[in-house]
């Protein structure tokens, strides 16, 4: 029986465009694709070993055509909408009560606050309220798909990893976590929307 349910946020509550980044760096010279350089520095970023500061310096020693409030400005341009129904999905959910709720995110200190301004204050505070708790990958200094990021949830909380579902549009996120046995949903973006999320349960 499920008692818990831990989701995942970009491209399952708010819109992404992930590759407008690329598109957008190539007003600097960028390549038509991210290097494996720019993808450890993300992942570096996301977990928090590297600040804002010394992130937009490094992308800017690899786009030297770039400004840093051009890099912060493409960095943040792939946060797009939040739909409404989404937040009123889980603000009903959660006064429902029948499920403890989280939310687990790979992010950085960049995209929360730009987050806050897309969706306004009182609405961000609605989303964020509705969680137990509210996990950002930069702040517990883990990142999916290291299966300590679920440990470390389920521990911290007393949960049973087979009393526990997990949404994620990302397939080697949700492979992770069913290696934990937490039932997962690996969600697909534009076919399938997590306010379907009962059918899945």
């Amino acid at each position: 029986m499920i008692k818990n349910i831990i989701f995942d946020f970009g491209d399952v509550f708010i819109n992404l465009d992930k590759q407008i980044i690329i598109r957008k760096m190539l007003e600097f010279g960028g390549t038509a694709e991210l290097s494996d350089e720019i993808i450890l520095l993300n992942n570096d970023y996301e977990v928090g070993a590297i600040s804002s500061e010394e992130f937009i310096h490094k992308l800017g020693n690899l786009y030297p055509n770039a400004k840093p409030e051009d890099i912060e400005r493409v960095w943040n341009s792939m946060l797009l909408d939040f739909p409404d129904e989404r937040l009123e999905f889980i603000e009903t959910l959660a006064a429902e009560g029948d499920y403890r709720l989280y939310l687990l995110s790979n992010t950085n200190a960049l995209h929360i606050p730009h987050v806050e301004k897309i969706m306004g204050h009182e609405k961000f505070y609605r989303f964020k309220t509705s969680f137990e708790k509210f996990y950002l990958s930069h702040e517990i200094k883990l990142r999916k798909p290291n299966p300590e990021i679920y440990e470390f949830v389920l521990n911290e909380n007393g949960l049973k990893a087979e009393e526990t579902f997990f949404i994620d549009d990302s397939e080697v996120n949700t492979n992770a976590a069913e290696k934990l046995g937490i039932r997962s949903w690996n969600l697909q973006v534009g076919k399938e929307d997590i306010v379907q999320l009962k059918s899945r349960l």
